[in-house]
């Protein structure tokens, strides 16, 4: 079996051309009912019921997932399950958004009377908009397409990706209507980096106890050195003796210090600090440590609490592990 590549090329923009004008003819067919879709959806109760068989389904159960992670509660049933006790998962305060391109598919139809009478409201997502489906829906949203994309014009292609783009507008506007923001978002997905990022604090990931260096200011500046050297993190904080943070000190500041031939033999690590130095609050994002990192390029950041004492503290690493970075 060979592949041409000039024909693959051809069929795969062919392809593209003719999902990209089905969306274009969606557009165009956006009317009031789409309007009255999303009040239905943001006036339920309950939750929205995602039906669909077949291709249809597919898309509806990943319009469920998109409805539920961006606000909107909602779940999938599949037709042929509900009418074998899956309804019962379906009450009166919930909302059945039902796909299907033609309109017909029997098991879903079968199941229409049921709802009706339990009074679910329904919307449908359909091409057949003097359907089953559609006379029994509340509100039609005509998802139409005057052609597959399938040569055979058999196979779902551009009616799929029609149901899937109506969907994720659904989603769209029903997200900004319910001012969902980055850090609901966020909630709902909390094992992902933008979830990372907006609910990992830096008391979460920064050093405490036993494993945060410091020191206080009259510590001899071979104290300071042994401190460092058995915490590891390259700096040690000096404070006084309310846990006020004083200064910071560095392995650049070593460095530097060397580098101008400074006897430290006699020091003290109030003496070589670098005074009122940056710092951040333990309740703070661990990303806006990250940002105060970069911003001032360093690697450290002292962490205080609300009465300004040294609790803790961070560094890229930490940040790195913790895959706020």
């Amino acid at each position: 079996m060979t592949v041409d590549p000039a024909n693959a090329l051809r069929l795969a923009r062919e392809t593209l051309e003719i999902e990209a004008a089905a969306l274009s003819g969606l557009i165009a067919r956006l009317d009031d009912g789409f309007a009255r879709a999303v009040r239905m959806m943001l006036a339920v109760r309950g939750r929205v019921v995602v039906m669909g068989m077949g291709k249809s389904g597919h898309i509806g159960r990943k319009i469920a997932a998109t409805l539920a992670s961006t606000g909107t509660p909602a779940m999938f049933v599949h037709p042929a399950e509900a009418s074998h006790g899956d309804l019962g998962m379906i009450k009166s305060v919930d909302l059945v958004l039902a796909i299907s391109n033609s309109g017909e598919s029997e098991e879903l139809t079968a199941i229409l009377p049921v709802l009706k009478r339990q009074g679910v409201p329904l919307i449908a997502i359909t091409g057949g908009t003097a359907s089953t489906l559609a006379r029994h829906a509340d509100v039609t949203i005509d998802s139409s397409v005057d052609r597959e994309a399938c040569p055979l014009n058999l196979a779902p292609t551009a009616s799929t990706t029609a149901q899937l783009a109506l969907g994720d507008a659904l989603a769209v506007v029903l997200l900004d209507a319910r001012g969902f923001k980055a850090e609901d978002f966020a909630r709902s997905h909390p094992g992902g980096a933008l979830g990372r990022r907006l609910l990992t604090h830096v008391s979460d990931v920064m050093r405490r106890g036993e494993h945060l260096p410091s020191v206080g200011p009259s510590t001899p500046f071979t104290g300071l050195m042994r401190e460092m050297s058995a915490k590891g993190l390259g700096a040690s904080a000096v404070v006084d003796d309310h846990g006020q943070v004083l200064g910071i000190f560095t392995d650049g500041d070593l460095r530097r210090l060397v580098e101008k031939g400074a006897d430290l033999r006699t020091t003290t690590a109030g003496e070589v600090m670098h005074p009122r130095p940056l710092t951040i609050r333990e309740d703070a994002l661990a990303a806006e440590a990250a940002s105060l990192m970069e911003q001032y390029r360093i690697t450290s950041v002292l962490v205080i609490d609300a009465k300004g004492r040294l609790c803790g503290a961070v560094n890229s690493n930490d940040l790195m592990r913790a895959k706020v970075i």
